[in-house]
């Protein structure tokens, strides 16, 4: 078969087709099954009888060791290979998703209590957070050893896709999984399975590259979620120089630019938190068959953000201030569309307008932060853009569900004024 490598040019050391879609599978299965679960979790809390604040910080608790040890694990792929490691997030991933699978279906037939249910979730899904951040890294590493630096940023670039794309594949299968018998717990088992035969695929045909110490290393990527899609961040902090200084938050030539993606990110995590629970309240639905409405407003707004990143940007030019300040007043508008909602389509549509805001302010705020520093800064900015986006699911999760626990219409309604708020600050107050 044609090789990835030999397209670019890289001769002997060129990665197999076969071997890529090993790679990219790796990750893929790992955005799908986690934004699969974000479609069923809202539904799986209210069946089980557990407040939505628990649900939503059971859930979230992954995401926040994630943010905590992505970078820990794209600094060892050298030291243990990345195969290895590629194997070490992928069994993360398995173990996780069947041990949680297990505790929710034993919390759906009543044979342990909500309470119960829910801390072993949380103690479960840890598995993931801390396992699971070590497939980008590796992947990416892998991949960039088997490519020259010509071609590596397409390759690597090629990759990443993979979890923006996960994000539309899980909610929309995430339905088809709720089976008769098992129920509700139906997609943590699928996934499973699908990514156990990844695990094996990967461990039977990928070739070992301990013996190879050539040169390339991946970097921290941010938690496989709706309210995280792919940026590039990751793809310049993999390519970029190494850096012996770190650069800070606190640098005055990108601490606007990282002041504006942690707030649109904030806004974007608590609603993705809510707007499970909002469909199920709005339209009145019973728990078990709510999750197929809110997978549908799930990948309407997944498929809305990328639309937003790989159509409209690329054709539009427009400057980072000008997506982040268009993206916020688009994302206000959407908001405040889904709040007004009574009908699954009024919702859907709503959620995909405020979704397209949030494709602009990310790579807003990201090109931003980006053109401010020189090339040998490119590696530091983006792993600062990187924590920028893990930081969001730190806070915003519980204040979302506990602002929509006090009235449902208020998380919509306040970050439609906090995105209001940063179009104006953009608007007076950032550079050209």
């Amino acid at each position: 078969m044609a090789s990835i490598g030999r397209k670019n040019g890289i001769g002997a050391t060129a990665l197999t087709t076969p071997h890529f879609l090993l790679l990219y599978s790796a990750m893929l299965v790992a955005a799908s099954g986690n934004t699969a679960l974000q479609a069923v979790m809202p539904a799986i809390g209210r069946e089980i009888g557990i407040a939505d604040f628990w649900v939503a910080i059971a859930y979230t608790w992954s995401a926040v060791l994630w943010a905590l040890l992505a970078r820990y694990w794209a600094d060892k792929s050298d030291r243990h290979g990345r195969k290895t490691l590629t194997l070490v997030g992928v069994s993360g991933f398995v173990l996780s998703m069947t041990l949680c699978g297990i505790v929710l279906f034993a919390g759906l037939h009543g044979w342990i209590g909500a309470g119960l249910t829910f801390l072993l979730f949380a103690l479960f899904r840890a598995i993931y957070g801390g396992l699971g951040c070590a497939t980008p890294s590796a992947t990416q590493a892998y991949l960039a050893s088997k490519t020259r630096r010509s071609g590596r940023v397409a390759a690597l670039s090629a990759l990443a896709s993979s979890f923006g794309l996960g994000t539309i594949i899980g909610p929309a299968i995430a339905p088809l999984f709720v089976l008769p018998v098992i129920g509700l717990s139906g997609p943590l088992f699928a996934f499973a399975l699908i990514a156990a035969a990844v695990f094996v695929a990967i461990l039977v045909w990928l070739p070992n590259d301990r013996d190879h110490r050539r040169l390339g290393r991946g970097a921290a990527m941010s938690y496989p979620s709706l309210a995280t899609p792919p940026t590039g961040a990751s793809v310049v902090a993999a390519t970029a120089p190494r850096r012996a200084s770190r650069l800070s938050w606190r640098d005055p030539r990108v601490r606007p630019w990282i002041a504006a993606g942690v707030v649109a990110g904030h806004a974007q995590a608590a609603i993705l938190t809510c707007i499970g629970f909002f469909v199920i309240d709005r339209l009145q639905l019973a728990p078990h068959g709510a999750e197929g409405p809110i997978s549908i407003v799930m990948m309407a707004g997944a498929a809305a953000t990328l639309g937003a990143q790989w159509g409209l940007i690329p054709r539009l030019g427009l400057g980072p201030r000008q997506l982040i300040l268009i993206g916020a007043v688009i994302g206000a508008a959407g908001l405040l569309g889904t709040m007004l909602s009574t009908e699954l389509y009024g919702i859907t549509i709503g959620f995909a307008v405020a979704s397209v805001g949030f494709g602009f302010t990310r790579p807003g705020f990201t090109a931003g932060a980006s053109l401010a520093v020189p090339l040998a800064e490119q590696g530091a900015v983006a792993g600062i853009i990187t924590s920028a986006n893990g930081i969001s699911y730190v806070l915003a999760p519980a204040l979302g569900i506990a602002l929509y626990q006090w009235h449902h219409d208020v998380p919509f309604a306040l970050f439609a004024l906090v995105l209001l708020g940063l179009a104006w600050s953009v608007g007076r107050r950032f550079p050209t």
